[in-house]
């Protein structure tokens, strides 16, 4: 079923786990994306291993917290593909730090990456969604943004996903008369390569199997559970949602065991 033909998607962060799964998901239901990320020859291999010949994938590398890399995409997609309808705004980062020890510089990628950078290219997105008269757009926040969670101390990253909730409601009232429509998806223990920005192999080998239980269903989340709600909220079947923030978590917001 080709859900997302004639569309032309921007995904964030699409280098890897849940971006690299949802650009892989709207090729396969006949999609364009453009994907973004830091590095280069990390993207050029996420765009193969999503589309061997080429033809429906371009990348575009650089850093989301410039607003020019946000427009650059925008470009791209245009000048490849002929415009924007979907942006799946997915890029952040994740380490956790005890509240006391985090400095300046760390705290500030926080919010470049995660806020500063969704709200850019939010922008970027929409202004050209504008000139084809609608689109969607579904971001990354997190459980996190939620419920604070003792065993991975996060204030500097929870607070930047916070923004992004909030920015969220805000478009989705602003963007509403363009027929833009936005939400977000706040996953929990999801098991993607961010993971190994701060651990070695062996310690995720070691850690995450810790966290299934964590979740009521029993298990860690993977990039295609939360791709899959990604998905449905970029779709047409979502017309009528938005200004939504839909935990995407195995059941940790219902309660715990």
């Amino acid at each position: 079923m080709n859900s997302f033909s004639s569309k032309v998607a921007i995904v964030t962060g699409g280098g890897s786990g849940i971006g690299q799964e949802v650009a892989r998901q709207l090729v396969a239901q006949g999609a364009r994306v453009v994907i973004g990320g830091r590095d280069a020859d990390k993207l050029a291999r996420a765009a193969a291993a999503i589309d061997a010949g080429g033809e429906r994938v371009r990348a575009v590398a650089g850093d989301i917290a410039d607003p020019a890399t946000a427009q650059r995409l925008v470009d791209e997609a245009t000048r490849a593909f002929g415009g924007v309808h979907i942006l799946v705004n997915n890029a952040g980062i994740f380490s956790p730090k005890p509240f006391l020890e985090v400095e300046a510089a760390e705290y500030d990628a926080f919010l470049d990456t995660i806020l500063k950078g969704k709200f850019f290219m939010a922008q970027a997105a929409a202004r050209a969604m504008r000139e084809r008269g609608g689109g969607a757009i579904v971001q990354t926040g997190s459980l996190w943004a939620i419920q604070a969670i003792g065993a991975t101390p996060s204030a500097a990253y929870s607070a930047a996903n916070a923004g992004v909730h909030a920015l969220t409601r805000n478009l989705a009232i602003e963007l509403a008369p363009l027929k833009i429509r936005i939400n977000t998806v706040a996953p929990a223990v999801v098991e993607t390569p961010v993971y190994n920005t701060f651990m070695s192999e062996a310690q995720v080998r070691e850690t995450l199997p810790g966290f299934n239980a964590f979740h009521p269903l029993g298990r860690n989340g993977q990039p295609a559970d939360v791709a899959q709600a990604i998905l449905f909220l970029a779709s047409d079947q979502a017309a009528w949602i938005t200004g939504t923030v839909l935990p995407v978590d195995g059941g940790v917001t219902a309660g715990r065991i």
